[in-house]
């Protein structure tokens, strides 16, 4: 369902790309993830998605992804857990809570530092990036072999699949409906979703550039064809190694829901759950860093369209945006503070897949929103020039529409907790950007390259 639904995007994006790609500054280029929505709808709305990638998407993200790295430091510090309190819980009210564990200051440590690594210049960055991008990718690779050969399990194998259709360990989705039903089975394949679209966001990210790209009829297309299936076949073949080593109630028990960890430990019994980790923190710190590195530079050309803190619209003396990153960094260090607790259980929210709800909610609204402005372009613009023509428009985009709305009213009814507070920032934006508006046009700063 997500090769499904990456595959659908992937098509009206690029229309959007390359029909938008007139413009050539790097500046102008940065700016189309705000204004990616603008022409296709209303201009509010370019605004809307730069004020939710900043308090919810993007720092978000980077907080979730913050939290990872704290879980698996977990397995080889045992004393970096969620539940091992600096600060004890502090009610806010009778669902949420602050805390700061140990897992919540090294997910902060992490963002801090690779604020500061990325307000030194681009270059510190640019290294960082590409020895965690490859080492990430080495570490998976090697995780998929090692699954498939030494790990394979035929215990495993049999139980998993022999019998595919009959539920097992199933809880209750809500009191009153569980997964065995057809319409639980519907609302848990909705939730389930979270996961992948967080594992699969900002692979569309080349269509922003699409005024940069050479012959981009050609290399736009192509790019997300090879980018989308290589990432669909790592992630199926992750899977499916975790199918054939593990048995299904190992996999649903994973301890903090590690399963890598859990497969590489049942590999070597010794040095596997350390390895794993080991794999796990150097990716997410690829990342973390990846997402602070392109994040700021949005707020940077907002703030240079009057339309953010004019400090973020300032380079320092290594000419980066070190005023937007450090905004990006403090918000997204309070993110990783909240707890959802359940007064009926008595027990906290689980930290990363709270904020996967957080995240994946509001970024679905600009999705849809995205499809949505393929359909008014072409009602607008029909004589405009469209060097790529998705395949299956309209019913494609339609078809991704419908399905991301299904899974929107999903979210927003059977986790208000962890979505309506992502639901209310977005809205939020909306008398912000009518109170900056009227003055934005002076407080527009002349345009500046970045690096």
């Amino acid at each position: 369902m997500a090769a499904r639904r990456l595959a659908f995007h992937g098509r009206s994006h690029h229309r959007r790309g390359t029909l938008l790609r007139r413009a050539r500054r790097h500046d102008a280029t940065r700016r189309r993830n705000v204004h990616l929505l603008t022409r296709g709808l209303l201009p509010a709305l370019g605004f809307l998605y730069g004020w939710t990638l900043c308090t919810v998407i993007q720092t978000g993200t980077i907080a979730a992804v913050a939290i990872a790295f704290a879980r698996f430091s977990g397995v080889l510090f045992p004393s970096i857990s969620e539940s091992h309190y600096l600060i004890p819980p502090i009610h806010v009210s009778s669902g949420y809570a602050f805390s700061l564990s140990s897992a919540q200051l090294v997910a902060i440590g992490v963002i801090a530092i690779l604020t500061w690594t990325n307000s030194r210049g681009l270059q510190y960055g640019k290294v960082v990036q590409n020895v965690f991008t490859v080492g990430k990718t080495i570490a998976l690779l090697v995780l998929i072999a090692l699954g498939l050969t030494l790990g394979w399990n035929a215990a495993a194998v049999h139980e998993n699949f022999s019998n595919a259709w009959t539920a097992r360990g199933v809880s209750p989705l809500t009191a009153g409906l569980s997964a065995t039903t057809a319409f639980g089975l519907f609302v848990a394949i909705c939730v389930a979703q979270t996961g992948s679209l967080f594992s699969a966001d900002s692979w569309h990210d080349i269509t922003f550039t699409a005024g940069e790209v050479k012959n981009p009829r050609r290399n736009l297309p192509l790019s997300l064809a090879i980018g989308t299936s290589i990432v669909i076949t790592l992630y199926v073949l992750a899977n499916v190694a975790y199918l054939v080593t593990l048995p299904l109630v190992a996999i649903q028990h994973a301890p903090s829901d590690r399963v890598a960890t859990a497969m590489l430990q049942t590999i070597f019994p010794t040095l596997g759950a350390a390895l794993m980790a080991a794999a796990i923190m150097v990716s997410t710190v690829g990342t973390v860093n990846a997402l602070t590195l392109a994040g700021a530079r949005t707020y940077y050309a907002m703030a240079r369209d009057g339309l953010f803190f004019q400090s973020a619209g300032t380079l320092n003396s290594a000419r980066v945006p070190a005023w937007a990153l450090l905004i990006q960094g403090l918000w997204a260090t309070f993110l990783v503070l909240p707890r959802t607790y359940n007064p009926a259980t008595q027990t906290y929210g689980n930290l990363y897949s709270d904020l996967l709800d957080y995240i994946i909610s509001a970024a679905l609204i600009f999705y849809i929103l995205t499809i949505a402005g393929v359909f008014r372009l072409r009602i607008k613009k029909p004589n405009a020039d469209r060097p790529y023509r998705a395949f299956g428009y309209p019913w494609l985009p339609a078809l991704y529409i419908v399905g991301a709305v299904a899974i929107l009213i999903v979210l927003f009814t059977y986790r208000p907790a962890t979505t309506w507070p992502g639901l209310i920032i977005v809205i939020l934006g909306v008398p912000v950007y009518f109170l900056i508006a009227r003055s934005a046009q002076d407080r527009k700063m002349p345009d500046q390259e970045l690096p």
